[in-house]
């Protein structure tokens, strides 16, 4: 196989491991990985914080902050911080969570389109915070990608379905898709092992929870996979949360994720770069160990590449 593009690595840093987190990030940089985007695991803004002052090229960002937890002109001064400190490197990725989250923290879902349109110009709109940075918008369904490509400067899926990124990029305005730095990423989970059983199992009990959610059958239905939605669906009516796993289709889990042997990974990656994305965001997790295990293992991928 040729040459391949390296792409950019998702990081968390949670208790106990937070320094660790900062001298991962370090070594990501120094294999000259795409950029670093941090999920909504912990703080991932203040992670950002410390990415623009321990690191000196990556670029890096959040995917996604939750638009609901803080005040627009909160966010504003620290993102204007971050943009500053980092030299440019960062960008700001902002999504409407879950229902389901928002509830257990007391917070009410909204209108998705409009309270993302209201974010975003409260946000920009925050005077004396200095040169902003650019924000990317979480997107499943076409009606966000429109308005990531009206509005922001980038969007980022989580879990997407491969053979579905070309319809979706199909509602890109030409302006966003004509702008060299326009963000279009994905978050895919992804797990190294020539055991591929094994390594799909960790992918089905990764996407468990995002199978329960609505929104996302949604857009897995209108991918193609409704037969599995609906099972699923059926299963959760039943209160029979058990058998989920089982209704993940091979042929669903290889379009959303990446499990298999290196060569497996790296032919699925190629993959994803000709479905449109242009900054794949592998999220390594091991069969056989944490995160600093699943990111030897890219790493181990790409010098061997």
């Amino acid at each position: 196989m040729s040459q391949i593009q390296r792409p950019a690595l998702a990081l968390a840093a949670v208790p106990r491991k937070r320094r660790a987190a900062l001298e991962l990030a370090r070594e990501v940089e120094r294999r000259d990985f795409a950029g670093l985007y941090c999920a909504s695991v912990g703080d991932n803004l203040g992670l950002c914080l410390a990415l623009a002052l321990e690191t000196e090229r990556i670029p890096f960002g959040t995917a996604i902050a939750n638009l609901y937890t803080r005040a627009p002109s909160d966010y504003a001064a620290t993102t204007a911080l971050i943009h500053e400190l980092s030299g440019g490197r960062f960008r700001f990725g902002i999504g409407v969570s879950h229902a389901p989250l928002l509830s257990r923290m007391g917070l009410q879902a909204g209108r998705p389109l409009a309270d993302t349109r209201a974010f975003v110009e409260a946000w920009r709109g925050t005077p004396r915070t200095g040169e902003q940075s650019p924000v990317v918008l979480a997107a499943l369904r076409e009606k966000m990608v429109a308005l990531g490509g009206e509005i922001g400067d980038g969007i980022v899926w989580a879990n997407g379905a491969r053979s579905h990124m070309l319809d979706s990029l199909k509602a890109l305005p030409a302006s966003a898709v004509q702008r060299e730095d326009f963000f279009v990423g994905c978050m895919i989970p992804t797990v190294i092992s020539d055991d591929r059983a094994a390594a799909a199992s960790v992918n089905r009990k990764t996407l468990s929870f995002y199978v329960t959610l609505p929104n996302y059958r949604n857009y897995w239905k209108e991918a193609g996979y409704v037969e599995e939605m609906e099972a699923i669906e059926k299963a959760i009516e039943e209160g029979d949360r058990e058998k989920i796993p089982g209704l993940m289709s091979d042929a669903w889990l290889a379009d959303c994720t990446l499990f298999g042997s290196p060569d497996e990974i790296l032919e699925g990656l190629n993959s994803w770069y000709a479905s449109g994305i242009r900054t794949p965001v592998l999220v390594p997790s091991s069969v056989d160990g944490n995160q600093m295990k699943a990111f030897e293992e890219v790493f181990g991928l790409f010098d061997s590449a």
